[in-house]
């Protein structure tokens, strides 16, 4: 039992079967329910493993502490369960729940945010594009941190033998979750580096170390934002490795990482809104 927030466990429907939600509400509001946010966050792990509970070591966990943020993490299917679109369409079911249950979670519908690390910010990126595309939810702010975004080779992720993840883990995960498209010019859907229209994409902030094979297409996500007019942010830290914060929260860079992370954040739930569409 936390004395920050209620956890609560529920089962919602999604394509093929029902998932688990892990549900986070604050005991003490820090903002008002009109500032207040709806995130949306989706743990890492390749698309091959990972975990709901993973939120625990996550930036997510203390946007719920800190600043008293309404989060949902979906215990989404993995490529070794069902190849995409699987982990899409529960990621998209989760949506459609925070949506509809504003009211009673105590957020401001305006205020949905999408978040995630590694193939979880993979899969931010991912269902940003979705959702703007099928017009069902609007996402005011998306948070990609250092994400899984480009199945082919790029510069920093050819190659690469850095800890925590390298070229070899890559492309491995990749074949599991692309299954047979592996290889094919899929959807942007499945690989959101694949994303021709940037239009209209909510603003977004991620940060990356320069070392891991995310680099390049972190980078170029957000460049690509910025050039169809979205406010999109990227902080570089060099010499850090996949996940650093996540793996070593005591270090500088990590501590630097987290604030400005959570800087971003609350200038976020200031000026960012996206009115739904009933």
């Amino acid at each position: 039992m936390s004395k920050y927030y209620h956890r609560e466990k529920i089962k919602i429907s999604s394509t093929g079967r029902d998932i688990e939600l892990l549900v986070f509400r604050p005991k003490k509001n820090a903002l008002p329910k009109e500032k207040t946010p709806g995130i949306l966050w989706i743990h890492g792990g390749g698309y091959i493993t990972g975990m709901a509970g993973m939120i625990y070591m996550s930036r997510a966990i203390g946007l719920v502490k800190k600043y008293g943020a309404v989060v949902v993490t979906p215990e989404y299917r993995l490529a070794g369960e069902k190849p995409y679109p699987a982990a899409l369409e529960d990621c998209y079911s989760a949506l459609k729940y925070l949506k509809n249950n504003s009211e009673r979670l105590g957020f401001n519908p305006g205020k949905i945010m999408v978040g995630g690390e590694s193939a979880g910010g993979g899969l931010t990126a991912a269902l940003c594009m979705y959702a703007r595309d099928k017009g069902e939810v609007k996402i005011a702010f998306q948070m990609p941190l250092y994400p899984m975004l480009d199945d082919r080779d790029t510069e920093s992720s050819r190659d690469n033998h850095a800890p925590v993840w390298n070229t070899k883990r890559n492309r491995f995960a990749w074949k599991k979750y692309l299954g047979e498209l592996y290889g094919k010019d899929v959807l942007p859907y499945a690989s959101p580096a694949r994303q021709t229209d940037y239009s209209s994409l909510p603003p977004s902030y991620t940060f990356v170390g320069d070392i891991e094979p995310f680099y390049c297409e972190t980078l170029q996500y957000t460049e690509n934002l910025k050039k169809a007019g979205i406010e999109a942010e990227a902080d570089i830290y060099p010499g850090c490795f996949h996940a650093f914060d996540m793996l070593l929260p005591f270090k500088k860079e990590s501590r630097k990482a987290i604030s400005e992370f959570e800087k971003h954040y609350l200038y976020a739930c200031e000026k960012y809104f996206a009115e739904q569409i009933e």
